[in-house]
């Protein structure tokens, strides 16, 4: 509960319509190991539940994405006998299920095979060009510079900055690297 003011995620009041707002977003967490006993397709299908995904639009959504991600033939077997980059692609799978509005990815690419680390970063410049967010944390700062329209650093738990990179750039006076400026800010934090 809060004193005052309203929070809203994709205009859906946290309070007045809970399940809607958190059906507008995703959250990848950072490590993939998870009902490590149900097979892929369960895992699926019970986050198609939780979402309230059609049973329809939601063999859809399964065959389109882990055609893409290359685990359509895995499905069938346990999580636990999957590689941890498998695990990754099925949790990310299961998180875009839904179409959600707000992607909240903590390093996403961490596991992951070159091409399916391409893939995810094409899917979410796309997300981003239709008008919606993409949230990621990264300890790779060149994805980070190639990928993001704005930035946020965090060094020890503070924010110390949050803009664009030319801002970024521009407020540190730096020409280099988005890596040198972070060490840069980060030194005297």
């Amino acid at each position: 509960d809060f004193d005052e003011g309203r929070i809203t995620v994709a205009g859906k009041d946290i309070q007045e319509e809970a399940l809607e707002a958190k059906r507008q977003f995703c959250y990848v967490a950072d490590s993939p190991d998870i009902f490590l006993r149900l097979k892929g397709i369960e895992y699926l299908n019970f986050m198609g539940t939780i979402y309230a995904v059609p049973v329809e639009k939601r063999k859809e959504k399964i065959k389109e994405l882990t055609e893409k991600f290359e685990i359509a033939d895995a499905l069938n077997n346990k999580i636990q006998s999957y590689s941890h980059g498998m695990r990754q692609k099925l949790i990310i799978t299961g998180a875009l299920l839904a179409e959600p509005k707000i992607w909240i990815l903590d390093e996403p690419m961490t596991g992951l095979d070159p091409k399916s680390s391409f893939l995810l970063k094409e899917m979410m410049r796309e997300h981003a060009a239709k008008g919606f967010s993409v949230f990621f944390s990264t300890h790779v700062l060149e994805v980070a510079e190639k990928l993001c329209d704005r930035i946020g650093i965090i060094d020890k738990g503070k924010l110390l900055f949050v803009g664009t990179i030319a801002e970024l750039k521009e407020k540190y006076a730096s020409s280099g690297s988005l890596e040198s400026v972070f060490l840069e800010i980060t030194k005297n934090a």
